[in-house]
C-alpha cells in the first residue's frame, strides 16, 4: 500500500503551493483524507489528480469545467477534447475580435488620422458592442425560424461557430455576396457561376462539419423564406444573390 503523503509533500511534487491545494479542494476537485489530528493526507489517486489538473489548466480549460470532467467516472477522453476546444474557440473568437480592431486601427494610422488611447479604447467598446447587436439580430430571426430541437443543437455548438464567425468567415460570406452581385445577372450554367457555387459551398463547411439533420433542415426552411427577414440581420448577402446560388447549384 502506498503511503499518504502529507500537504508539504504534495506542494513539493506538484509544485503547488498548500494555499493553492486548499483552495481546488474548497472547489472540490481534490479530496485528501485527514488523520485523527485532523491533518490532510493525500493517497496516489489524488496525487495523479493534481498532475491531471495541471495539465487542464495548461491546456486553458477553467476550473468549472475541470470539475465536470473529475465529476464523471471514469474520465472521458472525449468530453476532454471536446472542452479543450471549447475553451480555445472562445479564445480564438475573442483574438479574433481584437486582431480586426487592431487592423483597422493600425490602417487608419497609416492614412494619418489621428488616434490617442482615449480614441482607441473607444474603438475596443465599439467592436464589442458591434459583436453584441449582431447576435441580438441574429436572435430575433432565428427565434422565429428555427425549431427547438435546432436551437438546442445551435446552442451545443455555439463555441466553434461564433469562432468561425469572429475570424475571417463573416468577412468572406461578405466579400463573396458582394462579388456575386457584382456579376448579376449571370446565367446560372455559366462557369463563372459553377465557380461561384464552389466558394460558397467551401464557406459552407465549418456549418456542415457540426450541422445536425435538425440544423440543416430549420436553416434551410428559414433561407427559403430569407424575404421576410432580410434586412433583419446580415448573412452576408441578398435573397437576390441567395436564389442565384441556389439556381447555379441545381444548374451544375
Amino acid at each position: 500500500m502506498t503511503t499518504p503523503l502529507d500537504i508539504a509533500e504534495v506542494a513539493r511534487r506538484t509544485g503547488l503551493s498548500a494555499r493553492a491545494l486548499r483552495f481546488y479542494e474548497a472547489r472540490g476537485l481534490v479530496r485528501p483524507l485527514r488523520t485523527q489530528s485532523g491533518r490532510r493526507c493525500y493517497g496516489a489517486g489524488e496525487l495523479e489528480r493534481l498532475h491531471q489538473l495541471l495539465a487542464l489548466k495548461r491546456a486553458g480549460l477553467s476550473l468549472a469545467r475541470i470539475k465536470a470532467l473529475f465529476d464523471r467516472r471514469p474520465v472521458d477522453l472525449r468530453a476532454l477534447l471536446a472542452l479543450q476546444l471549447e475553451e480555445l474557440d472562445a479564445k480564438a473568437a475573442a483574438l479574433g475580435a481584437m486582431r480586426t480592431v487592431l487592423r483597422q486601427t493600425l490602417s487608419r494610422l497609416d492614412r494619418g488620422e489621428p488616434i490617442d488611447a482615449a480614441t482607441f479604447c473607444s474603438l475596443i467598446r465599439r467592436g464589442d458592442a458591434t459583436m453584441t447587436t449582431e447576435k441580438e439580430k441574429w436572435q430575433a430571426v432565428t427565434d422565429r425560424y428555427l425549431s427547438p430541437e435546432a436551437k438546442a443543437d445551435f446552442a451545443a455548438t455555439g463555441a466553434q461557430l461564433d469562432a468561425d464567425y469572429a475570424g475571417d468567415l463573416a468577412g468572406k460570406w461578405k466579400d463573396l455576396g458582394a462579388r456575386i452581385k457584382a456579376a448579376l445577372p449571370l446565367d446560372p450554367a455559366s462557369p463563372q457561376a459553377q465557380a461561384f457555387v464552389g466558394e460558397w459551398r467551401a464557406l459552407m463547411e465549418p456549418f456542415m462539419k457540426v450541422a445536425t439533420p435538425a440544423m440543416i433542415e430549420s436553416t434551410g426552411q428559414m433561407y427559403a423564406r430569407i424575404e421576410e427577414w432580410e434586412g433583419q440581420a446580415d448573412p452576408g448577402f441578398d435573397a437576390e444573390v441567395f436564389r442565384f446560388i441556389q439556381a447555379a447549384m441545381r444548374a451544375g
